[in-house]
């Protein structure tokens, strides 16, 4: 985990390390390259701010840069808006505050009967680092990773039926942990967080390097394909709805296009989840 005073600096230098040249207007063959990405002195240059003063920010000397200052790194490194964003968040001066002892998440009654209210539509509840702390039946027939309990995080590297369950596996992996960073926001040294970013690194070579790019992106809405051994892939689309009644919540909510072979595969298991669920009759 990074150290408090070097969280602004390792984002920078992440993000350095994966521009390219080409893409800020630098032939591509510009001078000889020891290093991936762009030099410390070609960032400066394109974010109008001296050398040694760019280098002081990525080395934790200078930890609160100016507004003007992050908008034009995020200009420079091409930083879409939840990034941009959580630039500034690690800009911040820090709150020194008391960290009290984590409490279990708990899913409200109401959202509990919300999720048994949609027996066609799998949906479950995440918590702040992407535990699985709720889900309906048909999520769970869906997608074995829903299961409550399950922390999707560790599930995807660690899960050998993750890759199975996923045909795209590689951009699952990339977006679940680039989710659990905009989850984690600022707060890096949360012990639940510090736990499983500590598992995780040392049993997954894969997450160790995802985990190294910075990537910032809340989970939102988006098209995921699963593979089932009933009736065989399945291409949903997804909705993210924060719940305001449990800050740190998420409603996920998936749907199949109308008309479409995923959504006849859906109700099928639907009717396949439903059969199973119905009491057998006394004799």
């Amino acid at each position: 985990m990074a150290d408090t005073d070097t969280r602004l600096g390792d984002f920078l230098r992440a993000r350095r390390e994966l521009a390219r040249p080409e893409d800020v207007g630098l032939p591509a063959g510009w001078g000889r390259r020891r290093v991936p990405g762009l030099r410390r002195e070609e960032v400066a240059m394109l974010a109008g701010v001296s050398a040694d003063y760019y280098v002081r920010l990525e080395q934790g000397r200078d930890k609160h840069p100016s507004e003007q200052v992050l908008e034009a790194l995020a200009r420079v490194f091409g930083l879409d808006d939840d990034a941009a964003a959580h630039l500034r968040e690690l800009a911040r001066p820090a709150q020194p505050r008391r960290r009290s002892p984590s409490r279990p998440e708990k899913v409200g009654t109401g959202t509990l009967r919300l999720l048994e209210s949609w027996p066609n539509t799998p949906a479950m509840v995440l918590g702040r680092y992407l535990d699985v702390l709720a889900a309906n039946p048909l999520a769970l027939t869906v997608n074995s990773c829903s299961a409550p309990g399950v922390n999707q995080v560790r599930a995807v590297f660690l899960d050998p039926a993750a890759r199975d369950i996923y045909p795209d596996w590689d951009t699952v992996a990339q977006e679940t942990v680039a989710s659990l960073r905009a989850a984690a926001g600022a707060d890096l040294d949360e012990p639940r967080l510090t736990e499983l970013v500590g598992e995780l690194s040392l049993k997954s070579d894969d997450f160790r390097r995802l985990w190294a790019r910075h990537d910032v992106r809340p989970k939102t809405a988006g098209v995921k394909r699963f593979v089932h051994p009933m009736v065989g892939e399945l291409t949903l689309s997804y909705e993210t709805l924060a719940i305001a009644s449990a800050p740190g919540q998420l409603l996920v909510v998936y749907h199949a296009e109308p008309g479409s072979p995923s959504e006849r595969a859906l109700a099928l298991l639907g009717s396949a989840t439903a059969s199973a669920a119905e009491p057998a009759p006394r004799t």
